[in-house]
């Protein structure tokens, strides 16, 4: 749990932070994402999730710089733009939050699709369909972007396999259904600790994330079958259910509705429906045998839709529509003077 701050920060400065900083700030479905353009040194690597370790070990105080107070706050996220593994890519992303550096994020992707066609880095007709591939530590993804009149107007995310990683785990009093999108989540209904998916009951769900995630550290379905760098216990998704469109929302094509809140890495809370933790979900419906849409509610309200587009021995590759706007362009520094350096979180 982050430590409220009460006086300044007086640790030395480890990271290459010597002049402005510049970004371009989106939000996808609520939640933020920051970009950085310029102002960060070569992250090197022989691939993204190479990339990510070095980042990990020679740019935190970047990434505190930019998530945490006074420049962000305790539900920052964004990324660093990295060369991606081989030229099937247009570039590749390391994702970060105020904790920490994630190894997916749907929503981000999204936002970098929107970003790489208005920012002219692909060729984008002004009526059509523009591709944008992107390296992430979790694998190659996809934003499709669709743009009518020259605006872009909507964008699909399109992730890694995601797969059911176990059921019925026993934790913190209840029990969750654990799954991968790109990261690992353990979900579980907003009613099995006793609450509902609205503002109000937030603190308390934030509670009962950091007690679940806590216990699962050490559990085998926090453990990534191939790759280390990608295990733990990302986010938990708390859930509710909701009336279905008429369909036969609860299974057999028809259109399922429900509202989520995700906490993700130290209490940090998504208020979009979470791009990579709607794949899990979807993982998890489907493994269920309910194969329609998801009509995907954020805590805030705001929505993406998912649907499964292709079963592969690896997991089912999942489709999420979305959409990002743009909110500003930032040149952030470091005054040599500032007590409070890097900022600081008060959750």
């Amino acid at each position: 749990m982050s430590t409220p701050i009460t006086g300044p920060i007086t640790g030395p400065i480890t990271g290459p932070i010597t002049g402005p900083i510049t970004t371009v700030d989106y939000h996808t479905a609520g939640e933020p994402f920051r970009i950085v353009t310029g102002g960060v040194p070569e992250i090197v690597g022989s691939d993204v999730l190479a990339r990510r370790s070095t980042a990990m070990a020679e740019l935190d105080d970047v990434r505190r710089l930019l998530c945490h107070e006074p420049r962000g706050h305790a539900d920052m996220y964004g990324c660093f733009l990295v060369p991606p593994d081989d030229p099937g890519a247009r570039f590749g992303a390391l994702f970060w939050h105020k904790d920490g550096f994630s190894t997916a994020c749907g929503h981000g992707t999204i936002a970098l699709g929107v970003y790489a066609v208005q920012e002219g880095l692909v060729e984008a007709a002004p009526d059509g369909v523009t591709e944008v591939v992107v390296d992430v530590p979790s694998g190659r993804v996809k934003a499709r972007v669709r743009t009518s009149g020259g605006r872009v107007e909507s964008v699909t995310f399109v992730n890694v396999p995601s797969y059911v990683v176990a059921r019925g785990v026993p934790v913190a009093g209840t029990t969750v259904d654990v799954a991968y999108g790109g990261a690992i989540y353990a979900s579980l209904p907003a009613s099995a600790v006793g609450l509902s998916v609205e503002p109000h009951h937030l603190d308390a769900l934030i509670g009962h994330a950091r007690r679940i995630k806590a216990e699962l550290a050490a559990h085998p379905a926090a453990r990534h079958p191939d790759d280390e760098r990608l295990s733990g216990v990302y986010g938990v998704i708390f859930h509710d259910e909701l009336p279905d469109d008429g369909g036969g929302g609860d299974g057999d094509g028809g259109v399922r509705r429900q509202r989520n809140v995700t906490v993700f890495a130290d209490g940090e809370v998504d208020r979009s429906p979470c791009g990579s933790g709607t794949a899990a979900r979807m993982a998890l419906l489907h493994d269920e045998g309910k194969t329609g849409e998801l009509i995907h509610l954020s805590i805030v309200g705001s929505v993406f839709t998912a649907r499964v587009a292709e079963e592969t021995d690896r997991g089912v590759v999942v489709e999420i529509d979305g959409m990002a706007y743009r909110t500003g362009r930032h040149a952030f520094e470091l005054d040599p003077a500032d007590p409070f350096r890097t900022g600081f979180t008060l959750r």
